[in-house]
């Protein structure tokens, strides 16, 4: 005959329960501050100062950074000033924390959580930040004097949220992002870059794709990008390619050059900073423009001035496709 069990184990027994409940709780607990904190991808982050040396920064995951340089390269690509931009990224960071989110309400999707339903593209276009950036500036564009609307008005005539006040909260991490990303302020972007491990398509050719798919196409030619140590086969025609008898001392790195004239120093600043938001993905390893210097695994740091002042505009050090240091 089974005896039950007494008080005492019964007590024990409910503790035990409790506990393990408690430690998954906190577990999952855990794993939903992650996920918010870096945009649902753990990792190193970035962060941005302001230019004005009042102390005032803001901190991202290295996610969040990227598709607000895609934000901001597709706002100055069609000619948007920066206070569409800062709109834009402070619209991002109330739908999305700048995450490319696959789901929302309804049938919300992305960073502007735009919906198929309402006219705003198909699934598939909504979750490429290229074009949901494009078509938020395009509806923006036809809104009358948004650059001198309060931003949460602008910003709700865009969206139709049914929480349009929300939008303002954001406005002062947005206009540091807005300013570094559009050049305005210069050195004020860091991010660790410490290389994404699942991404393989790296080296000058990625750099390239990637600005492209940015920037536009016209962005090689405008700057005549040139590449040396370690072209490859895919090069493409906008940018000169020419072997480096120093590729091999350098881990088989190659560096992508992105001349900026003399009177374009914030393109080249925007250039700088878009290489540090897109560091991780891209693999890139330094970044160089005006007598500065960002290196891969120094958020915390500032841009170090280098001994030289490089010329030539932004140099972008990236690891060759295929390479592993």
């Amino acid at each position: 005959m089974l005896q039950s069990p007494t008080p005492k184990k019964r007590r024990r027994g409910r503790l035990f329960r409790f506990s393990s409940a408690l430690v998954v709780l906190l577990a999952v607990a855990g794993y939903l501050v992650v996920q918010y904190v870096t945009g649902g991808r753990g990792g190193p982050g970035c962060k941005v100062v302001s230019g004005k040396d009042d102390g005032q920064a803001y901190e991202f995951s290295q996610e969040q950074t990227m598709n607000a340089a895609t934000i901001a390269a597709v706002g100055t690509g069609r000619g948007m000033p920066e206070r569409a931009v800062t709109i834009a990224l402070a619209t991002a960071l109330q739908e999305s924390q700048l995450v490319n989110i696959q789901h929302g309400d309804l049938d919300s999707l992305g960073l502007f959580q735009q919906r198929p339903s309402q006219g705003w593209g198909t699934k598939k276009e909504i979750l490429d930040p290229t074009y949901a950036a494009g078509v938020f500036y395009e509806h923006l564009a036809k809104v009358n004097d948004y650059q001198t609307l309060p931003l949460t008005v602008a910003a709700q005539r865009v969206q139709r949220s049914g929480y349009p006040e929300a939008y303002a909260k954001h406005e002062p991490e947005a206009t540091l992002l807005s300013a570094a990303l559009t050049g305005q302020a210069a050195a004020t972007l860091t991010c660790q870059g410490l290389p994404d491990t699942t991404q393989a398509d790296t080296g000058p050719d990625a750099v390239r794709a990637a600005l492209v798919r940015d920037f536009g196409r016209t962005v090689l030619k405008e700057t005549g990008a040139e590449v040396t140590g370690g072209s490859t086969s895919k090069a493409k025609s906008t940018a000169k390619s020419t072997p480096s008898p120093s590729a091999s001392a350098t881990g088989g790195s190659s560096t992508v050059t992105l001349p900026v004239g003399s009177g374009s120093t914030r393109t080249g600043w925007q250039l700088a900073h878009w290489a540090v938001a897109n560091s991780s993905v891209l693999h890139i390893e330094r970044v160089s423009y005006a007598g500065r210097e960002w290196a891969a695994g120094s958020a915390d740091d500032p841009w170090h001035s280098t001994a030289t002042k490089a010329s030539g505009g932004v140099r972008i050090v990236t690891e060759r496709q295929g390479g592993q240091k």
